[in-house]
């Protein structure tokens, strides 16, 4: 695997017209935000400067350029811990300016999906993400094949198009 991956900021930087990100998994390990959310602390949505970080920044600058961010998520249900704890950090992805829909892992059965998560950025450059069991990041690859390439797309806006939008999905 290649351990020279860019990151996130630059890839995003270097897109013109769409980045589109599938997250597959019912947990990724944990942080500092999730541990206080479990504790019940809630952010403060009118406190930006307490919320926004660099990540939402790139983004906003990418939605700002006029790059479409949309972000699928397939999810079983019950869901997890974790993924109630997305479903309300969510919030920042949105004011970022992400679209952001979930899928319930039931409703995907007929779908062929890839094994791992990604970002596919204006539909040539595939981030592939490979976590451990545990859901800790283990690293990142780069690929442009273009078989892959069509298949992680086509897989993508199947999902998106069964999808529930943010805004409609509760949990």
């Amino acid at each position: 695997m290649q351990s020279n991956v860019p990151p996130f900021s630059e890839l995003l930087a270097n897109t013109r017209e769409s980045a589109v990100h599938l997250e597959m998994r019912d947990a990724y390990g944990t942080n500092p935000r999730l541990e206080a959310w479990q504790r019940g602390e809630r952010v403060d949505w009118s406190d930006r400067a307490s919320w926004w970080h660099p990540f939402h920044q790139t983004v906003a600058d990418a939605v700002a350029r006029g790059v479409v961010v949309r972000r699928a998520r397939v999810v079983s249900e019950p869901v997890s811990a974790y993924i109630r704890w997305e479903h309300d950090a969510t919030q920042g992805n949105i004011a970022a300016g992400e679209d952001v829909r979930w899928l319930p892992r039931s409703r995907a059965t007929g779908f062929l999906m890839p094994a791992n998560d990604f970002w596919l950025f204006d539909g040539n450059l595939l981030r592939v993400h490979h976590f451990a069991g545990d859901g800790r990041h283990v690293t990142d690859e780069l690929s442009t094949d273009s078989g892959t390439l069509k298949l992680c797309a086509s897989a993508f806006e199947t999902i998106w198009q069964h999808a529930t939008p943010h805004s409609e999905y509760t949990i």
